[in-house]
């Protein structure tokens, strides 16, 4: 796992780590610069979008990577997840109009991403999900 070292500011910053489900650390450092009263909801999505890359994305294969780019403006923070995958993953093009089946395999995860999230993208040429969640000014908080 590489990670810098924490990130201050409105700097960018770059995650990478073999494909694991240990993901406390990386979820705390994604979490450094958002408000502790956003964090639990942010967490959740994040652990979501993070185990779909690590699971169905890289086949839980130690030997990819999962990069996530972070970044913060004055009214948003916005993460990139890619992975190292090879196929396309059917489920993660559903709209989010509501909860799938209960028969359905897939889909859930991005009915929770779908409602943490106020963007959320995929990118199949690049394998990248990208995740904003916009805030009021007066929620910030940097560390």
């Amino acid at each position: 796992m590489t990670i810098p070292k924490r990130p201050r500011g409105r700097q960018p910053g770059t995650v990478s780590f073999a494909s694991t489900l240990y993901l406390s650390p990386i979820l705390d450092l994604l979490l450094a610069r958002v408000p502790p009263s956003l964090q639990p909801e942010i967490r959740l999505g994040l652990q979501e979008a993070l185990v779909n890359a690590v699971k169905h994305g890289n086949q839980l294969d130690p030997n990819k990577t999962i990069v996530v780019r972070f970044s913060t403006t004055r009214e948003t923070y916005e993460w990139s997840i890619s992975d190292q995958g090879t196929t396309h993953p059917s489920c993660c093009c559903q709209d989010d109009s509501g909860l799938p089946e209960d028969t359905s395999e897939c889909g859930r995860g991005m009915f929770i991403l779908h409602q943490i999230f106020d963007r959320v993208q995929w990118d199949s040429q690049r394998r990248e999900l990208q995740l904003c969640k916009q805030v009021k000014p007066s929620h910030r908080w940097i560390a």
